[in-house]
């Protein structure tokens, strides 16, 4: 399957302005490029051997959302995964985007995951996937296994 999906994104996935109506606002742009971003990550790292066990996993009355919860070998992985148009040189990079706030988000998310699962005694770690993408091209990713630690 990601070989269908790493062949769809072999253009990239971003989109461009051009086709798009005057009503489309580049949020809606933003949110259509990181769902692709978040689907080309799940089969991206299915691909390299993670279990996939939830996706998008959000707690009612809690700020923030984990994308993916796999397991790597014996490990938990909470999978934080940013999308950004290719960048510039000196431009920050999609994984600067994960700062202090988002990491606190990530583990209190992840605390509420282990918690509701009864998983509390699992070995766990918190990873980074960045994707760039440009048009006409296939994006480029980056896995930062044991991003942060909370």
């Amino acid at each position: 399957m990601f070989a269908i999906v790493d062949r769809a994104a072999r253009k990239g996935f971003a989109e461009s302005m051009a086709g798009d109506s005057p009503e489309t606002s580049s949020k809606q742009r933003a949110r259509r490029t990181g769902v692709r971003g978040e689907t080309y990550a799940y089969w991206y790292l299915r691909r390299h051997g993670y279990i996939v066990v939830a996706r998008n996993y959000m707690r009612s009355g809690t700020k923030g959302e984990i994308d993916l919860v796999g397991y790597d070998g014996p490990v938990l992985a909470f999978v934080e995964v940013k999308t950004r148009a290719a960048t510039k040189a000196g431009e920050p990079r999609p994984e600067d985007a994960v700062d202090e706030d988002k990491r606190r988000y990530l583990a209190r998310m992840a605390r509420q995951f282990l918690r509701a699962r009864r998983v509390d005694s699992a070995s766990c770690r918190f990873d980074v996937l960045a994707i760039e993408t440009r048009p006409g091209s296939r994006p480029a990713v980056r896995l930062h296994k044991g991003a942060f630690t909370p």
